[in-house]
């Protein structure tokens, strides 16, 4: 255990010497096989499971047997001519969630090839910027989002959810269906994949700026499955569970945990396509659901409801993106006795988790994000002088572990300021760690707004503002809001003469991103907080923003 090791104080499981946090759960055992990827060490592992995946709209139900066969029939055709897919290409996978979502993300990264996704609210032109970046030889998507890919008119598609017709665009090259008949060939398929090969790139808007294409390696991916099955105490042998799946897959979380991680376990991932709480609901209790993992608004609109909703043999709810107040905690635990809530704290570039509850004891520990993960030292360090800091002390928090990002694509100066000396990633977050271990999320030194689990970034949005002609300098911060936990308001300065109103300013914006990227409030003032420098200072306009709630 890391608590046991030399100078390291057993409950806190910090160490004076080096000025460490080490997690004290036990640490995992990581495979040494340097040449593995994340889809043959999935494959290999033994469970007792026998359903895969069901798609929860329509009752369909892929046996494990199915999954790895259509796996490797993908695989196939992607690596045979004319789409000879290889390391290391790049795949676009621009979906909702679906029970193809796994296979084609399974199939692409046994190959050595490197999979990015993207969310499907997003606007073409934001797609068409990590298009850019990223620089996909293939796009697997549905008919309906097509016209999200205009910016690329030679980029080739695989249409998701449908066959091919005599009208159609001339990009469609292949069906998943189609390609789901093709007879694997291991002879197309044995290239060899190291732990070090590049296997995602997500984008995230890291602790600042706009979004930024995080590098993970199979080893990353590799650590966090395990440790995600750890978790979910989902080790060889265990008993399957049954899992609902609302998270997207696009995400960092949802591409571990469901599209890959637990399928290893022999547990059953009931997909939603979209999330609707009459339909999560439905599909609990028809397929029996254990285990629920969802965003903080999904479990205060369960609180909520003027009667306990029916939720069959659910045991556990699991919530991350931001933590829960004692308030909402226990108005749940009220109406819902049964269900343990659990909390995690993760990032993109940690690939997951970084720490988690992962008891109904930890979680009544109210605010914490848990104890760090398996595998996982941390630093608090003070954002002036740079020293770090013991217990009790709120300073940025610093993670270490086998899990930690390789880098931003194409970005050193980004990978440079987070990714420090030794390893360390610089979280943005302002945290402490207390005398029994448990890490709390005071603060964000990092600029995020998260809408819902969203991660929405201030410079993306003021940039654009600034692209009207009615306004001369505009800011955006987080404004707290109960549903949401945040939102986007905007604090906006008028050109001399102007009248712009604030609906006019929203529906500006609204035009030009995705939903969850909207302002939803606007402020008028007459210059922009910023010090010597010419940063905006954030925190005073936060400070007047929620003076008058």
């Amino acid at each position: 255990m890391a608590n046991s090791r030399s100078g390291v104080d057993p409950r806190s499981g910090y160490c004076d010497a080096n000025s460490t946090f080490y997690s004290k759960r036990p640490p995992i055992a990581l495979p040494a096989d340097p040449n593995l990827s994340v889809t043959a060490f999935l494959n290999s592992r033994r469970h007792s499971g026998t359903t895969a995946l069901i798609d929860a709209a329509t009752g369909h139900r892929v046996s494990f047997s199915a999954l790895w066969r259509s796996v490797a029939a993908v695989a196939t055709a992607l690596a045979s001519p004319p789409l000879s897919v290889r390391k290391p290409h790049v795949v676009l996978l621009l979906s909702p969630n679906s029970v193809h979502f796994p296979v084609v993300s399974l199939a692409v990264m046994s190959l050595g090839a490197v999979l990015t996704t993207t969310n499907p609210l997003n606007t073409p032109v934001e797609i068409g910027r990590q298009l850019a970046d990223s620089c996909p030889v293939l796009a697997f998507t549905t008919r309906a989002l097509i016209p999200k890919l205009a910016s690329a008119p030679d980029l080739r598609i695989v249409l998701l959810d449908d066959r091919r017709r005599p009208s159609d665009d001339r990009r469609i090259v292949a069906t998943i269906d189609e390609m789901i008949t093709t007879e694997p060939d291991p002879a197309r398929t044995s290239g060899a994949v190291s732990q070090d090969d590049t296997a995602t790139l997500l984008y995230s808007s890291g602790t600042t700026g706009t979004s930024k294409g995080v590098v993970a390696t199979h080893r990353n991916l590799i650590a966090m499955v395990q440790i995600v099955l750890n978790r979910f105490k989902l080790e060889d042998g265990a008993e399957p569970e049954t899992f609902i799946c609302t998270v997207p897959m696009f995400h960092v979380f949802g591409l571990v945990a469901f599209a890959t991680g637990l399928l290893g376990s022999g547990s059953t991932v009931v997909v939603l396509s979209k999330f609707e709480l009459g339909e999560m609901v439905r599909a609990i209790n028809e397929y029996g659901a254990t285990y629920l993992p969802l965003v903080p608004p999904i479990l205060v609109a369960m609180a909520n409801q003027s009667r306990p909703l029916p939720l069959g043999r659910l045991r556990r709810a699991l919530s991350g993106g931001a933590p829960l107040s004692r308030e909402v905690i226990e108005g749940f635990r009220e109406k819902y006795p049964a269900v343990e809530i659990l909390q995690g704290y993760g990032l993109t570039e940690t690939t997951g988790i970084g720490a988690s509850t992962d008891s109904a004891e930890e979680s009544r520990r109210y605010g914490t994000a848990g104890l760090l993960s398996p595998n996982t030292e941390a630093r608090i360090v003070d954002p002036d002088s740079g020293a770090a800091l013991p217990v009790n002390r709120t300073g940025e928090l610093w993670l270490r572990g086998p899990y930690v990002m390789k880098e931003y694509l194409k970005k050193p100066e980004a990978t440079r300021a987070t990714l420090v000396e030794d390893g360390w990633l610089r979280t943005g977050d302002l945290c402490y760690i207390d005398k029994d271990g448990y890490l709390y999320v005071v603060d964000r030194l990092k600029e995020l707004i998260k809408y819902k689990g969203y991660q929405v970034a201030p410079a993306e949005l003021e940039a654009l503002l600034l692209t009207h002609p009615d306004i001369a300098d505009a800011a955006v911060i987080p404004y707290p809001d109960k549903e949401a936990g945040q939102i986007p308001m905007a604090y906006v300065v008028r050109k001399d003469g102007s009248n712009l109103s604030g609906e006019e300013v929203i529906k500006f914006v609204g035009r030009q991103v995705a939903p969850y990227k909207r302002i939803r409030k606007v402020a008028f003032v007459s210059a922009i907080p910023k010090n010597p420098s010419g940063k905006i200072l954030r925190k005073d306009l936060v400070k007047l923003a929620t003076s008058k709630l």
